[in-house]
């Protein structure tokens, strides 16, 4: 292994952290969620607009990929808003965006 190259994992909490979020975000739903969100904060209702399922559906996809620290939430009057949290998570899903999700 390379110790002068930044790129590389060297410890297990980072590859562990990696798997967990992917294997979060591997859901074809929560990627789409995650194309909706880019690099803004999105409200809930704004969210399933897009999506096109029920608020229910996406809540609970919502909560999982919380749960894993993908993203944040912060509520503004009635409304949650929820945006990725995770500077190394928004480098990666701008990169699945760029070829994955081009028309959102």
């Amino acid at each position: 292994m390379d110790m002068n190259n930044p790129h590389i994992l060297h410890n297990d909490s980072d590859i562990t952290k990696a798997a967990r979020s992917l294997k979060a975000m591997s859901h074809p739903l929560r990627l789409k969620i995650l194309c909706v969100l880019g690099n803004n904060a999105v409200s809930v209702q704004d969210i399933v607009e897009q999506v096109g399922t029920s608020q229910s559906n996406i809540s609970q996809h919502l909560s999982i990929l919380r749960d894993k620290n993908i993203l944040g939430y912060k509520k503004e009057a009635n409304k949650v808003f929820y945006y990725i949290d995770d500077v190394r998570m928004l480098k990666l899903i701008e990169m699945m965006r760029d070829v994955f999700c081009s028309r959102y």
